[in-house]
């Protein structure tokens, strides 16, 4: 399944863009053990890779909300 991953950076509530966040957050976390979400967040605003690393998280955190809102078949 291919989702837009531009528009997980810029469009929704800060509500919808906190629970996106918290369902990508721990694996980030495991993945970049250096690293935090919160850092990578920050660097975004000024790092090219950074904000498509961004994008990127953000697309998973979208298809994960959107998996657990699909009703079972």
């Amino acid at each position: 399944m291919r989702t837009d991953s531009r528009q997980h950076l810029d469009s929704g509530s800060t509500e919808d863009r906190t629970y996106l966040e918290s369902l990508i957050r721990e694996d980030f976390e495991r993945c970049h053990a250096d690293d935090t979400f919160e850092d990578l967040k920050r660097r975004a605003s000024f790092s090219k890779e950074d904000k498509g690393l961004l994008r990127d998280w953000m697309a998973v955190a979208a298809a994960r909300a959107a998996a657990a809102t699909r009703p079972p078949h």
